[in-house]
């Protein structure tokens, strides 16, 4: 049971090293925290919070993971290499593409509410 619970313990470790350490980690959770107002105030259903909650859980996700790919390549080598690069622009590529999906589909549930 103490393996279990000190899991928890490095999953947080990881979480507070990629607000602290990952370039863009605090602007995807002000994005979240405006989403989250902005959702109380137009009174969003269940369903829809439940679409927005894992929307921002997807987001920040790929976000600590495409950290720990930074990590991971800066850890085998710190000179410049074309694959190197290539891992971390394709790991910041997927942080882009679900932000972007996320972006539409709150643009989906937010503006009939707002201008419907």
């Amino acid at each position: 049971m103490k393996i279990f619970f000190k899991s928890f313990v490095y999953a947080w470790t990881g979480i507070a090293d990629g607000f602290a350490n990952g370039r863009n980690m605090k602007s995807h959770a002000i994005s979240a925290i405006i989403v989250i107002v902005a959702g109380i105030l137009t009174g969003l259903s269940v369903s829809e919070w439940c679409i927005i909650i894992l929307l921002m859980g997807g987001v920040m996700a790929l976000e600590l993971m495409n950290t720990a790919v930074e990590y991971v390549v800066d850890l085998v080598t710190l000179d410049f290499h074309p694959l190197a690069k290539k891992a971390k622009d394709i790991a910041a590529g997927s942080v882009l593409i679900f932000a972007i999906a996320s972006a539409v589909i709150g643009c989906v549930i937010f503006l009939p509410k707002w201008f419907g």
